[in-house]
């Protein structure tokens, strides 16, 4: 499982744990917080009325006495209210009153006149001078039923000679109760959707930083030329600088050992002929011998000089990662100068070129482009066959254009196919000799600077053929 998505499960888990938790402790505490509201009020409720009445049954009057009457009358009341969206028709208070023995005297509700109260909660604590409250259900099989009782003592100086109590069905603040916890449920919801979309985004930034991170690593292993991406300046940008940091010290290290091992097994050829024969003109000889033997030296000096000199040429491009600027290039002129600087060679081989090309463009580095065209037409001179034709072609093929170098040697060993890009391998040339094994390899890395590729295949109908493909401007 990708560390993207590991982390984006994980965030879920956490923030669904969360919401869960804070969602169901809300849900919980919605239905206790309303039903505590309305204790309070019926506590205050009950407590004035109870003030009211009490000269009423101080005196025995209470059935008759204007308060009874408005409190009877209040019963029966309807209202019309909108609180909050929700609407409320009728007055849910019952009001009864019970003597100092807990016998009901008075009941709005008139149905329980007569009847003996003292064992009810409300009453009980109540005439004991504790406060007094319960909640009964209405039906015993309904939880919903439930009415809640909140008792005043009814008192004459210091002694309590009744109780008065509020009842409130729990049902009427129900409405009010699921109000809040759909409006709970759905602000949890939204809460809960963005963060859903926090979430996917950060995972999709850290899969997106991670994903460029593991690319340029990827391509890195493989070998390519790749640029380290833009990764900003958190951590993920300081891992990824810290890694090109590494591959750059671990690659030269590396390089800077393969290339002395390499340099310095290709000069020892030519270093053991000039010592040979540089120790051979100590003797004495005749001057024809002298003279073979100081051309052998200058030769063996002139393909050190070459050598080093291409080797360096080759470090350069290995060593650049992308070109530093990129200028619009026509591929004609380009081909014409690549002609140009082998006309020599051609003319001392005895090798005709003939250019065919299309009138296209490219973008990049005129002197690294006119550098490769010059190693693949030199290698072309070198194994064409004096008195042929060396064919220098540029054509399009969709989004990029093929320049082809094309000559009528005996073509490539099947034994050499595989070994031609490596530094330092060459074949022998008709006309005797090695190149430096150092041409090929540049053009493959100026190929792949700009884009493009590089192969040498044998022709159908005979000869090499090398082809450099690059990206059209």
């Amino acid at each position: 499982m990708r560390i993207g998505l590991r982390i984006l499960l994980g965030y879920f888990l956490v923030v669904g744990l969360a919401a869960w938790f804070l969602l169901n402790v809300f849900m919980q505490q919605v239905k206790p917080g309303v039903r505590s509201t309305q204790e309070d009020t019926l506590v205050d409720t009950a407590q004035l009325l109870a003030s009211l009445v009490a000269p009423d049954l101080r005196a025995g009057t209470l059935d008759a006495s204007p308060v009874a009457q408005r409190l009877r009358d209040h019963a029966q009341r309807s209202v019309d209210i909108e609180i909050n969206g929700i609407r409320k028709r009728t007055l849910d208070y019952r009001i009864y009153i019970t003597d100092r023995h807990g016998v009901v005297l008075f009941d709005t509700s008139r149905r329980d006149v007569g009847q003996d109260y003292s064992r009810w909660n409300d009453v009980y604590l109540t005439l004991q001078g504790k406060y007094g409250a319960r909640s009964t259900r209405a039906d015993a099989y309904d939880e919903l039923s439930t009415v809640m009782y909140v008792a005043a003592p009814i008192r004459d100086g210091d002694q309590v000679i009744g109780v008065l109590t509020v009842a409130k069905p729990n049902a009427s603040v129900q409405p009010f109760v699921e109000r809040s916890q759909r409006i709970i449920l759905q602000r949890g919801a939204v809460l809960l959707l963005l963060s859903l979309l926090v979430g996917l985004a950060f995972a999709w930034w850290l899969h997106h930083a991670l994903a460029r991170l593991m690319r340029y690593a990827q391509a890195v292993e493989a070998g390519q030329k790749v640029m380290l991406p833009e990764l900003g300046k958190d951590e993920i940008g300081t891992l990824g600088r810290a890694l090109e940091a590494m591959r750059v010290r671990l690659e030269g290290k590396e390089y800077v050992e393969q290339l002395m091992h390499t340099l310095a097994h290709e000069l020892k050829s030519p270093i053991a002929a000039i010592q040979a024969s540089a120790e051979l003109l100590h003797e004495d000889m005749p001057a024809p011998e002298r003279a073979q033997f100081l051309v052998s030296i200058l030769e063996q000096n002139a393909r050190q000089r070459q050598l080093i000199d291409k080797l360096l040429a080759l470090v350069r491009v290995e060593k650049q990662q992308h070109l530093d600027s990129r200028e619009h290039l026509a591929i004609v002129p380009l081909l014409e100068q690549a002609a140009q600087d082998g006309a020599a060679a051609l003319a001392a081989r005895g090798v005709q070129l003939q250019i065919e090309a299309q009138d296209v463009h490219v973008k990049g580095d005129r002197l690294l482009l006119r550098q490769a065209l010059g190693n693949l037409l030199d290698n072309a001179i070198g194994f064409a066959p004096p008195g042929s034709m060396i064919t220098l072609a540029a054509r399009r093929q969709g989004e990029r254009v093929d320049v082809t170098v094309r000559d009528h040697g005996a073509g490539i060993p099947d034994f050499a196919t595989a070994r031609l890009f490596e530094r330092f391998y060459s074949l022998p040339r008709p006309g005797g000799g090695k190149s430096t094994g150092l041409g090929l390899p540049f053009v493959r890395e100026v190929a792949l600077l700009h884009g493009g590729t590089v192969e040498v295949v044998n022709h159908r109908d005979g000869g090499a053929e090398a082809r450099l493909a690059l990206p059209l401007a």
